[in-house]
Parts: structure tokens; sequence; C-alpha cells
């Protein structure tokens, strides 16, 4: 299972994640599905990371994370970046017209723990699990594992 998910780059979101859930997200949300989904633009799909239990060993119920004003995920997918601007066709006569818009990537990587506002971003609810749609904007910090992307 761990090499299907390294295909995707999605090795280190399983890794971070307990077992039991990782085994109930392949079972629920397939990677050919995941595969099938396209971010538009600037905007990142987030997994939520769960913690129900704190440091000190109480289990938390559910709807306080919901409240927090900074939450953190795991990077499933990213969008193609900002598009840039066309270049006008009397400006570059030798460019052929059908040329496709290009994009400044992202910052972020699938994979990567993002630290994010939740009030920037859009909770959906695919397959049965909860997910958020965050503009790179409302990412506040990223935490990468370099050794994921070599």
């Amino acid at each position: 299972m761990r090499r299907i998910f390294k295909l995707y780059g999605l090795a280190r979101v399983f890794e971070l994640l307990d077992k039991q859930t990782t085994i109930g997200f392949f079972m629920k949300v397939s990677e050919k599905s995941l595969k099938n989904l396209i971010v538009v633009g600037d905007r990142v799909l987030l997994k939520p990371k769960t913690n129900e239990k704190t440091q000190s060993g109480l289990y938390l119920p559910p709807g306080v994370h919901e409240n927090e004003k900074i939450q953190s995920g795991y990077i499933i997918k990213t969008g193609p970046g900002y598009p840039m601007p066309l270049a006008d066709a009397e400006d570059e006569p030798w460019k052929s017209p059908d040329e496709k818009i290009r994009y400044i990537p992202l910052q972020v990587k699938e994979g990567d723990l993002a630290i994010f506002l939740p009030k920037n971003a859009f909770e959906v609810q695919y397959q049965g699990e909860k997910y958020f749609i965050v503009p790179q904007h409302a990412i506040l910090m990223v935490e990468r594992d370099e050794a994921l992307f070599d």
C-alpha cells in the first residue's frame, strides 16, 4: 500500500497519520478518485490533521478543532498556480495563436504539512471524507520533508 501512495507523493502524509486513519482513508477514497480531482488556480486541497488526543492523554471531541483560529492539514492536491497574462499577438508575431496559458507554480507541494487560516478555507465532503480547499495566500507555514521529493 505504501508503494501506491509514493506514486502520488502522499507517502509522508500517510506515515504521519496513524494506521487506522490510513486504512480508513484508503478504503473510502481510492487513489483513482484522487487522481481524477482537479484543483483550479492557486488553490490547494487539504486533508485536516486530526489530533484526537492531547499531550497529557485527554481525548478531545470532534468539534474542538473547528473553533481554532489556525488549523493544520496535509496537502493532497495542488492547483496549477497563478495564471500569467498572455502576450499580445501584435507584440510577438512569431508565436502561434493556440499557445496554452502559462502559470506561476505554487510554493507548496503534495505531501507538505500546511498551517492555514480556516476562515479563508472552504470545507467540502468528498466520498465521506472531510477536506478543505484553501487558497495559497491563506497558508501561513509549510513543513516539508525534502526526502520525499528526492
